[in-house]
């Protein structure tokens, strides 16, 4: 399938694309994931991409969108990609679409993952992460809590809170993405493939999004 998350903060598009990865192997792709990519593999691009990093700038879109096409291109993603949170702008959108206009890729769904406000600030703020870079295993002290001390389970690490998990700072993302993302929503509402999802139960949210993919 060939499917594009949106969604807030914590409103579970990793999780939901981890399921649909399982079910199809639909490749989940996000933009930090094909920057890195991109830079580990000393790509021209990359390269480029890279010296913005490096000085703390956001990387521009002519850019990112030139990772991402030649990212859409590689084997594994011929088969179905899952877009996590990208793209994040209507400007984006646009890119985008005459992007995979120009590669023949036709998008099965647009998928917006619907959660209350309130219900997202206590999932980011009761979340711990893996401090092992190599494991980053996700934990929730209510619903997943770690290993005694704060450990985690998997590589016996500490689990930590993230800075940007803080109640302030979730405040911030939530109303950056408002202000930004979320128009996205009715941009693509008039698409054909859009498709509203409530993800309180991201099991639910994937059976709704298969079913009406007829997969």
């Amino acid at each position: 399938m060939r499917v594009i998350l949106l969604g807030a903060p914590g409103a579970g598009k990793g999780t939901v694309a981890k399921m649909l990865n399982a079910h199809d192997g639909s490749v989940q792709i996000s933009t930090g994931d094909i920057l890195r990519s991109a830079v580990a593999a000393g790509t021209a691009l990359g390269v480029e991409a890279k010296g913005y990093m490096d000085r703390g700038e956001l990387v521009p879109d002519a850019l990112i969108m030139g990772i991402m096409e030649h990212r859409l291109q590689e084997p594994d993603a011929k088969k179905g990609f899952l877009l996590d949170g990208f793209p994040r702008t209507i400007p984006q959108a646009e890119a985008l679409g005459k992007m995979l206009a120009k590669l023949g890729i036709k998008l099965d769904a647009v998928v917006s993952l619907e959660v209350p406000r309130e219900v997202i600030l206590d999932r980011l703020t009761t979340r711990r992460t893996c401090s092992n870079g190599a494991c980053q295993e996700i934990y929730n002290v209510k619903s997943k809590p770690p290993g005694p001390g704060d450990t985690c389970l998997k590589c016996g690490s500490p689990v930590i809170q993230r800075a940007d998990e803080t109640v302030e700072a979730i405040t911030k993302r939530l109303d950056t993405y408002e202000s930004k993302t979320a128009p996205l929503i009715d941009y693509y509402r008039a698409s054909g493939v859009f498709l509203a999802v409530p993800n309180l139960v991201s099991a639910e949210a994937f059976g709704a999004i298969v079913k009406r993919l007829g997969r």
